[in-house]
């Protein structure tokens, strides 16, 4: 995750008020599935603004957030400031096959959002390093976008996929490569690193609006790398959509998560 993690300079405010945050119910089903509701330590790699490293600073004695990308890192930094669990988080600079960490210190090591930008197999040999035995991996992505209308949905799917198509005409940059997410239990399973492994789906509700939605959209790894016009991938129909159904008005948006879990 070294050159992919450049993309984001300069996106982390946006980043951080458009994405949702992890539910609840993800830190009271790892914390039980290894029977500690207070983790010594939790490991979140690519922590990017710490959307899913700050969510642990009340149950665990401590969280440490692994993130390539000093933009990301800094605000993350500057939102835990005057929280009241910030003694517990701390967020270092590092790679996720390179975390510097020592042997067997984490009890749970999680990565949200972030595994298909991660090459597997040495990243699953650092994870299963630096956890200790019974200890806990969960990687785990939101489906996008989040269930609001159809016709939004309509819409953002065609977008995505003229993103795409568009990216893949304009050439990957060489250093750049995403690993499939349909994979990423299979990795787990053939790294031979946990006794055992699953997927879980949860589900999630948070409240948002137009602008909101329409950030979200944008906050994507490639926007600004190509630099599309919202014409080219459709995005001007998909903001005019979005302000005749939701305008300024906040209304539940429906978040599906893919949770991959393995035991050390």
């Amino acid at each position: 995750m070294t050159e992919s993690s450049e993309i984001w300079t300069g996106k982390a405010s946006s980043y951080d008020r458009a994405r949702p945050t992890p539910p609840p119910a993800l830190l009271d089903l790892l914390s039980q599935l290894i029977q500690l509701p207070h983790p010594a330590l939790v490991v979140d790699l690519g922590s990017g603004t710490g959307l899913s490293s700050a969510i642990w600073g009340e149950r665990a004695e401590r969280v440490i957030g692994i993130e390539p990308n000093a933009d990301m890192r800094e605000e993350a930094d500057r939102k835990i400031e005057g929280y009241p669990y910030a003694a517990h988080i701390e967020y270092r600079e590092g790679l996720a096959q390179q975390t510097g960490l020592p042997d067997g210190c984490a009890d749970i090591v999680t990565c949200a959002q972030a595994f298909h930008w991660m090459e597997p197999t040495a990243t699953l040999a650092e994870i299963a390093r630096i956890l200790r035995s019974g200890g806990l991996f969960a990687a785990y992505d939101y489906d996008w976008p989040p269930a609001i209308t159809w016709e939004l949905d309509l819409l953002a799917q065609e977008c995505s996929k003229r993103l795409v198509e568009l990216v893949r005409k304009r050439g990957l940059p060489q250093n750049l490569k995403i690993w499939s997410k349909d994979r990423h239990l299979d990795h787990m399973r053939e790294s031979a690193h946990f006794r055992f492994t699953r997927e879980v789906l949860l589900h999630h509700i948070e409240q948002g609006d137009a602008a909101r939605f329409l950030e979200a959209i944008r906050s994507n790894a490639f926007s600004q790398q190509f630099q599309f016009t919202d014409q080219e991938i459709g995005l001007d129909r998909l903001s005019n959509a979005a302000f005749q159904s939701l305008g300024s008005a906040s209304i539940p948006w429906y978040i599906s998560y893919r949770v991959w879990i393995g035991i050390k």
